[in-house]
């Protein structure tokens, strides 16, 4: 694949799209949709219980550093990175559209640019963050048998991916990261049967759902990345990134939309290193988070789904991790 300065086509992109809101962090700043959270903080311990407060079944883990995307993928990103990485050589099943309810494969708008991109399986998600990698000239994480994974519709390779857990790509997070990520605050670990952010750390205590998530009871669909906790109105949609963020400034940890993870779905058991747990084969993959859709209405930091990795739906996206 022929390497380009990522940063320099993404932002340009975005920027040629000057009809779309900012950034809530400061006038005139364009909104690229990255913007990592290194995790463990600075003195917190990196061991804990998955699954505790939430899952009959738990299990300890420890997490090695890694970085995680405040935000969940959005359309515009996607879009931008699709179209690009297909010029090059690389295949998708499903184009995806914003959120739950843009126009599939369409260029992105002022109403969807911004909305987490939906309608993608697993493995388009995989061979994206790989087309991703390239495209920063970093170094991808996904591929068979020393063969780099750039074809989603080879799903018996991409089922069969091994991941570099040493890679400098981009990658999904694993569901230990995943939940660690929703998790953890300045002082040390949340309930995991509450939604993420919320916390009496954060001024938002329970019964504050509302406040950190959107979901099937405040949401009829999907909204843009990082406004949960907003007052929303049709005509005028907050900017991305101007709602409330969990204990480690993450947003949308629960509810707008499920977020795919690396693991195949198992009952938690022995961890194997500090990246990889669970069974080297399966036939779902995890999912967490919860979204807006009433089909998932479990949102807390500690609860988890199953997927088949060819299915797709309007409530489903995921989020970008790596290692440090």
């Amino acid at each position: 694949m022929k390497k380009h300065t990522g940063a320099f086509i993404l932002i340009s992109f975005l920027a040629a799209l000057t009809t779309l809101p900012l950034s809530a962090k400061g006038k005139g700043e364009v909104f690229s949709g990255i913007d990592t959270v290194s995790l463990p903080p600075d003195g917190a311990k990196n061991t804990f219980v998955i699954g505790e407060n939430s899952q009959t079944y738990t299990a300890s883990r420890t997490v090695a550093p890694f970085k995680i995307n405040k935000y969940e993928t959005t359309y515009a990103l996607w879009y931008g990175v699709r179209v690009e990485a297909e010029r090059q050589g690389y295949v998708f099943a499903n184009p995806g559209q914003g959120g739950s309810e843009g126009k599939r494969g369409g260029f992105p708008s002022d109403a969807d640019a911004f909305q987490p991109v939906t309608a993608i399986n697993w493995y388009d998600a995989i061979v994206w963050c790989n087309a991703l990698s390239e495209i920063e000239n970093k170094k991808p994480c996904y591929s068979y048998k020393g063969k780099v994974l750039r074809d989603s519709t080879d799903t018996a390779s991409c089922d069969l991916a091994e991941c570099d857990w040493n890679a400098s790509g981009w990658r999904l997070p694993t569901e230990a990261e995943w939940e660690y990520a929703a998790r953890i605050t300045k002082s040390g670990m949340q309930r995991g049967d509450a939604p993420s952010g919320e916390t009496a750390e954060s001024g938002i205590p329970e019964t504050g759902m509302s406040l950190v998530a959107w979901d099937f009871s405040n949401a009829d669909a999907t909204r843009i990345v990082g406004t949960a906790g907003t007052v929303f109105a049709p005509d005028a949609p907050p900017a991305p990134g101007s709602g409330n963020a969990n204990g480690a400034g993450i947003y949308d940890m629960s509810g707008n939309v499920l977020e795919f993870c690396w693991d195949w779905f198992s009952d938690y058991g022995e961890q194997k290193n500090a990246r990889e747990a669970g069974r080297a084969y399966g036939s779902k993959r995890v999912s967490r988070g919860g979204s807006v859709s009433e089909y998932t209405p479990f949102i807390n930091a500690g609860d988890r789904y199953a997927f088949d990795p060819n299915e797709a739906y309007d409530y489903m996206g995921f989020r970008i991790a790596g290692n440090e």
